[in-house]
C-alpha cells in the first residue's frame, strides 16, 4: 500500500515552468550573426537559468524593423537556411522567436516555436501596424488563428507585439485555453512608451485572466532606439517581473501553474526619473548607431554652449573618452566664456580638445565674394557662412580619420529652421534631434548630478548661436518655455493654428512659430538622423509635403 494509504488522494502538485525572456540587442539585416546569437543566449539560459522556455524578441532573426531588405530575393532563403541551423542544434529549452515567414506566397511576421530540434508551431502576426514609425502593411499580410502549444504540460500562446494592444489575438487566445501568453515585441521607445504599455497589459491580463510574459527588444536602429523593459503580468493584472530598461540580459521568471500560471513575484526594478530615461535612450541610440556602423570615433564641434555640451557628455558616456573629439572652431564673435567653458568640458571629459579659428579662412571666401557682394548689406548670409565653414572642418576630420560627424541641434530649432544647411546640420546623426531645448537644460542638470561635467555657466547663461555681435536665441524666437509648448501642440498633437492660440498662446507668436515649421521642411529632408525620444519626432513619424499650399489656420 502506498503512504497515501487507502482512500486518501495525494494533492495535486503545480506545474513547474521557468520561462526566460531573452530581451536582447539583434543587428538588422545580419540573419546568421542573429541566428548564432538566438543559440547562444539559449545556451546561456539553460546553463545559468536551467530554462524550459526562451522566448526572444519579435523579427529577432532579422532584426527590426528589416524595412524593404524583407523585399529582397534572397531573404526567404536566409530565412530557411536559419530555421535549419535552429533546428539542427537541437537546443534543450523550447525557443519561441520572431522571423519573416512566407505562407502561400504571402509574407508574414511570424513567431516560431522550435522545442529539441522540432518546429512545434508558427504564428502568424494578426495586426502588423502601419501608423508612425511603423509601415509592417507594406510588407505583411495579417495572420487569422491563435497558437496555443502545450509546452511541459502548461497550454502556452503566442502573440506578437501589436497584436496585444488591438482586440482580438489576445482575447482569442485565452479562449482557446491558453494559461500562459507570450507577446513577443519590438516595440520602440518614448517617452511614456513604458507607462503605456504597464496599463495595457495590466488590464490586458485582468481582462482575459490571463498571464502575459512581454518580451522586448534592447538597443538602437537608425533613428529608433528600443528599450527592452520586459514584463510580466499575472492572470490578475498585477506586475510581477520587470526587466530594467536599456539593459540586454536574460531575465528569468519562474511560473507555478495549475488553475493559473502564477509566476514567482520578484523585487522590481526602481522607477527612473524622465531625465535618466531619456538619457540612457540618448547613449544607447549613439552607441549603437556608431558600433553597428563600424565608425572608429566620433567628432563634433564644441561652442561653448549648451547643447554641444550635452552631445560630448552623451558621447562619452556611450563611447568612451578615446573615441571621441571635440573640436572648438572660434570667430570674431565667440565669447570668451564659451572659450573657457568650452575647454573646461572638454577637460572634464578627458576628450581629445582642438581649437582652429575659422577666421582666415572666412577672410579668404570674403575677399573671393567681395565684388558678387558689393552694394549688399550684411545678413544672414555672412552669418551661415561662419557655420558652413565649421561643417567644411569637421567633415574633413570626418574623411580623415574616420569619424562620425556628431550635429548638435535640438527639436526646436530643427523645427523653426534655427540652423544652417551645410553648416550646423552637415553631419551623420544628430544626437539631439529629437529633444526640445527645454528638455535639453534638464537632461544637462541630470547628468551633473551624476557627475559635474557640463559647466554651470553653459546651463545659466541665455543661449547664443554667435554668429553676430551680441546675438541671443530669444531676439529672433519666443522664448524657449513658450516655444517648446507651441511646438508640441503643432508638431507632436497636430493642432491647428487657431486651435492652439485657443490654448491662451499669442495669435502672433503662434502664427509665426507654424510659419516657420511649415517652411523649414525643406531643411528637415536634408538633416542626419537622430534619436526618437517622443510619440512625434521628425522624420518617419512626420511626413509633410515640402511643396504644398496649405494655409495655417483653423
Amino acid at each position: 500500500m502506498s503512504a497515501a494509504g487507502a482512500g486518501s488522494s495525494e494533492s495535486v502538485q503545480p506545474q513547474k515552468l521557468r520561462v526566460v525572456m531573452a530581451q536582447l540587442d539583434f543587428l538588422v539585416g545580419d540573419i546568421p550573426g542573429n541566428t548564432e546569437r538566438i543559440i547562444e543566449a539559449t545556451q546561456r539560459a539553460c546553463e545559468q537559468h536551467r530554462a524550459d522556455v526562451v522566448v526572444f524578441p519579435e523579427l529577432a532573426l532579422t532584426g527590426y524593423p528589416p524595412e524593404d531588405l524583407l523585399l529582397r530575393p534572397s531573404m526567404d532563403l536566409r530565412v530557411a537556411e536559419a530555421l535549419a541551423r535552429l533546428q539542427q542544434e537541437a537546443l534543450t529549452p523550447a525557443i519561441v522567436f520572431g522571423a519573416p515567414l512566407r505562407v502561400d506566397g504571402l509574407l508574414y511576421n511570424g513567431a516560431v516555436v522550435i522545442e529539441a530540434g522540432e518546429v512545434r508551431g508558427r504564428y502568424l502576426k494578426r495586426c502588423p501596424p502601419n501608423y508612425q514609425v511603423f509601415d509592417e502593411k507594406r510588407y505583411f499580410a495579417s495572420g487569422a488563428r491563435p497558437l496555443v502549444l502545450d509546452i511541459k504540460g502548461v497550454p502556452v500562446g503566442i502573440t506578437v507585439c501589436e497584436d496585444i494592444w488591438k482586440d482580438g489575438p489576445l482575447e482569442d487566445t485565452a479562449a482557446a485555453g491558453a494559461k500562459l501568453v507570450l507577446n513577443l515585441n519590438a516595440s520602440p521607445y518614448d517617452i511614456d512608451k513604458q507607462a503605456r504599455r504597464k496599463a495595457l497589459l495590466e488590464r490586458k491580463a485582468a481582462d482575459n485572466r490571463v498571464t502575459v510574459v512581454y518580451t522586448n527588444l534592447v538597443g538602437g536602429q537608425d533613428e529608433l532606439v528600443f528599450d527592452g523593459g520586459s514584463m510580466v503580468y499575472d492572470h490578475s493584472g498585477a506586475l510581477a517581473a520587470e526587466a530594467p530598461q536599456f539593459e540586454a540580459g536574460l531575465y528569468p521568471v519562474e511560473f507555478l501553474c495549475e488553475h493559473h500560471c502564477q509566476p514567482v513575484a520578484q523585487s522590481l526594478p526602481p522607477e527612473p526619473s524622465l531625465e535618466a530615461n531619456v538619457y540612457s535612450a540618448l547613449v544607447v541610440g549613439v552607441r549603437d548607431y556608431v558600433n553597428k556602423n563600424g565608425f572608429k570615433s566620433v567628432v563634433l564641434g564644441l561652442s561653448g554652449g549648451i547643447d554641444s555640451a550635452l552631445t560630448l557628455a552623451v558621447a562619452v558616456d556611450a563611447l568612451g573618452k578615446d573615441r571621441v573629439r571635440a573640436v572648438m572652431m572660434p570667430f570674431r564673435y565667440t565669447s570668451s566664456a564659451s572659450l573657457e567653458d568650452a575647454e573646461a568640458e572638454a577637460r572634464t571629459l578627458g576628450v581629445q580638445y582642438d581649437v582652429f579659428s575659422i577666421e582666415p579662412m572666412y577672410d579668404s571666401f570674403m575677399t573671393a565674394l567681395a565684388e558678387p557682394f558689393a552694394g549688399t548689406k550684411t545678413d544672414t548670409t555672412e552669418e551661415n557662412l561662419q557655420a558652413r565653414l565649421r561643417g567644411v572642418l569637421l567633415m574633413s576630420l570626418s574623411n580623415k580619420f574616420g569619424s562620425l560627424v556628431l550635429t548638435t541641434g535640438n527639436k526646436s530649432e530643427l523645427a523653426v529652421g534655427y540652423s544652417t544647411l551645410y553648416g550646423d546640420m552637415a553631419g551623420g546623426f544628430d544626437v539631439l534631434k529629437d529633444v526640445p531645448k527645454t528638455l535639453v537644460f534638464r537632461l544637462s542638470r541630470y547628468r551633473n548630478t551624476v557627475s559635474p561635467v557640463i559647466p554651470e555657466r553653459v546651463i545659466t547663461r541665455p543661449p547664443s548661436a554667435e554668429l553676430a555681435p551680441d546675438q541671443k536665441d530669444e531676439d529672433s524666437l519666443p522664448g524657449y518655455d513658450i516655444l517648446d509648448q507651441i511646438l508640441n501642440l503643432y508638431v507632436e498633437r497636430d493642432f491647428s493654428a487657431e486651435a492652439i492660440v485657443a490654448q491662451g498662446f499669442k495669435p502672433e507668436d503662434v502664427h509665426r512659430v507654424v510659419r516657420l515649421v511649415d517652411v523649414n521642411e525643406y531643411k528637415r529632408r536634408q538633416a542626419p538622423i537622430g534619436v526618437r525620444i517622443t510619440e512625434r519626432g521628425f522624420g518617419k513619424d512626420r511626413r509633410y509635403p515640402i511643396t504644398n499650399g496649405w494655409k495655417p489656420g483653423n
